[in-house]
């Protein structure tokens, strides 16, 4: 069988992607998995390194506001369906797998176009733009609709959770955290709080907990904090303490990460959201504050079920991270209450559940 998936620019979708691509090969070893990605993303990198073949073709965003871009859509869309067409030629897939973003919307118009399922999968817990044309697009020849959390407004949804890769669905916080806080350069004793804005970091969250560094230190808190390829942090106030605050671009690890963690403070993407709570690491999720809103809802569930505390994007600051991080980070009783709480709620095997999906769509069109 032959799958092309359809997915790129954040790790939002790549991640998913390949934890779905990984899943395919355990369960059909004879699979031919194509990706399909635009030069500007993350999968550039990424899918190439996972070992899979990448195709191109040209983003095509939808601006939020009226103006000259906006006029151009109807041509970028031409083109890129067409130069998706090329690459329905060459890889002549059964079965097209769309996760949103700039690149699934040609893949959904020239899937269409040639009678080809089509399966669409939404990471967050309110759809964009290119899943709802997706799901429109799925309802036709046996396509399937696969969401990420319960309750998604996607006609034909059904729940089975976000794909995660396999190494962090599998984790063993306790057995690894020795490992892990050494790989970083971290104290294996001390409470860690790890950070991260997602692949394209957070200036907010930066500034916040950089500008506590200080009380984080003197409270013995340490800090692994990763920053973004192009974000900063400066922590200068930790030199007097002693307590490491570890400064990273980018960490392609995130199993380790995990496992370093007492406490993560995030942004409440969908991949965030999932992989906090699967592990059992508590949290402090940081809407994104531009969207629909569905980082605020992504978070909710784990939340409302006391495994994680959410602030407002404009709320935080270094003042709040010293009345509220500082004693959560100190209070080991809560913090293992909290994991507990957030441990059960996502399923954690939704990379096979998809993959399933997948290839009886592909099944039923050859």
């Amino acid at each position: 069988m032959r799958i092309l998936l359809a997915g790129g620019g954040t790790a939002g979708h790549t991640s998913p992607l390949l934890a779905t691509a990984d899943a395919l090969r355990r369960l059909d070893p004879t699979v031919e998995i194509t990706c399909l990605g635009t030069p500007r993303g993350l999968e550039n990198t990424v899918v190439p390194a996972a070992g899979y073949p990448l195709e191109l073709v040209p983003p095509v965003p939808l601006p939020r506001k009226p103006g000259v871009d906006l006029l151009k859509v109807p041509a970028r869309v031409r083109d890129a369906v067409r130069q998706t067409h090329a690459v329905l030629d060459r890889v002549d897939p059964h079965v097209v797998v769309g996760y949103g973003g700039y690149v699934s919307v040609p893949a959904y118009l020239a899937a269409r176009k040639r009678g080809l399922p089509v399966v669409v999968h939404e990471q967050n817990a309110l759809p964009g733009l290119g899943n709802k044309l997706g799901a429109r697009v799925a309802s036709r020849r046996g396509g399937r609709v696969a969401v990420s959390f319960p309750g998604t407004p996607l006609p034909g949804a059904e729940y089975v959770g976000l794909p995660i890769r396999r190494m962090i669905s599998t984790l063993d916080r306790e057995a690894l955290r020795a490992e892990a806080r050494a790989f970083f350069g971290l104290d294996p004793d001390r409470p860690t709080l790890v950070v991260t804005g997602g692949s394209q970091g957070a200036r907010r969250i930066n500034q916040a907990v950089s500008g506590a560094a200080r009380q984080l230190g003197e409270a013995g808190v340490q800090v692994l904090h990763v920053v973004g390829a192009r974000g900063e942090a400066e922590p200068g106030a930790t030199t007097a303490t002693a307590t490491p605050y570890v400064v990273e671009h980018f960490v392609d690890r995130m199993d380790l990460a995990l496992a370093a963690a007492d406490l993560m403070v995030c942004r409440s993407g969908a991949n965030s959201v999932v992989e906090a709570a699967a592990t059992g690491v508590p949290a402090v999720f940081v809407p994104l504050p531009i969207g629909n809103g569905e980082q605020d809802l992504n978070a909710r569930p784990v939340v409302e079920a006391g495994g994680a505390l959410l602030v407002r994007d404009e709320e935080l600051h270094a003042e709040w991270v010293v009345a509220n991080v500082v004693p959560l980070a100190t209070d080991a009783a809560r913090l293992a209450t909290m994991s507990a709480a957030a441990r059960h709620l996502v399923p954690r095997d939704a990379d096979e559940a998809l993959a399933r999906i997948v290839l009886e769509a592909g099944g039923a069109a050859r």
